[in-house]
């Protein structure tokens, strides 16, 4: 692979609940005259998968535990929001003023369970991730087939990182490729065998992606052309999440 290319799914209308996302990026992309290709690896931003799938809260239904009021009103935060964060979380595994780092159901280990308002489409609206991101990529490429396109897909979020300032996409669900590239037990040109050489690809592609779409324009797909993957119809997110008992911060 000496090259890919990465462009952004313009056209995208205003997601709601029960939305066919399969069809409409595939109808996105042809009309931008840019149609997804067999070999195309889609990168979808978990925002509007949570929207398609009513995993959206509103903010006024939420009535908050008093831990959830007793820790807000010492934060100067809203406890409703506080409240939905406890309730997607398996545990709290860091607290750092305001800011709670917590484990999700899924085993993602993020800020505030995921739990986010911005282009939530209302005011007084949070966004939930996807109850299982690995189902909903699998949905949107068994759609992307039916059309006759063979594409891998990515269902990415932000996320903060260990050790390092800012915030990058990274692959919160997957399907029809795996999440990892080993390199364990090849050689270098050396003769070095690799002992612990393992890419994310899945990450690393998410984070590409985001380069073309961006937070404020309103392109919330990216497809990277030239990536060759292998196809695997088990796939899961789950070999990149590190158990706890490998976890030196945990």
């Amino acid at each position: 692979m000496s090259q890919l290319t990465i462009f952004g799914v313009a056209g995208l209308p205003e997601i709601v609940e029960g939305a066919d996302l399969a069809t409409g990026i595939l109808a996105a992309a042809a009309g931008a005259g840019s149609p997804i290709e067999t070999g195309d690896v889609v990168v979808v931003t978990s925002k509007i998968v949570s929207k398609a799938e009513g995993r959206t809260v509103e903010l006024d239904d939420i009535e908050p535990s008093p831990f959830a009021r007793e820790w807000s009103a010492a934060w100067e935060k809203d406890p409703a929001v506080t409240e939905i964060v406890l309730r997607e979380s398996k545990r709290i595994v860091r607290q750092l003023g305001p800011i709670l780092i917590t484990e999700t159901h899924h085993g993602f280990v993020c800020a505030n369970s995921g739990v986010d308002q911005s282009s939530s489409g209302a005011h007084g609206r949070a966004v939930l991730l996807p109850v299982d991101p690995d189902a909903s990529a699998r949905a949107i490429r068994d759609g992307f087939l039916a059309a006759g396109v063979d594409a891998a897909v990515i269902v990415s979020d932000t996320f903060g990182r260990a050790w390092r300032e800012g915030q990058t996409d990274i692959a919160i669900g997957i399907a029809g490729m795996q999440p990892i590239t080993s390199y364990i037990g090849q050689v270098d040109p050396h003769g070095h065998e690799f002992k612990v050489q393992a890419l994310c690809t899945a990450d690393e592609l998410a984070g590409a992606a985001e380069l073309v779409k961006g937070n404020l324009s309103r392109v919330p797909v990216a497809v990277i052309r030239g990536h060759a993957w292998e196809r695997d119809d088990t796939a899961t997110i789950a070999p990149v999440l590190r158990d706890q008992s490998r976890d030196l911060f945990r």
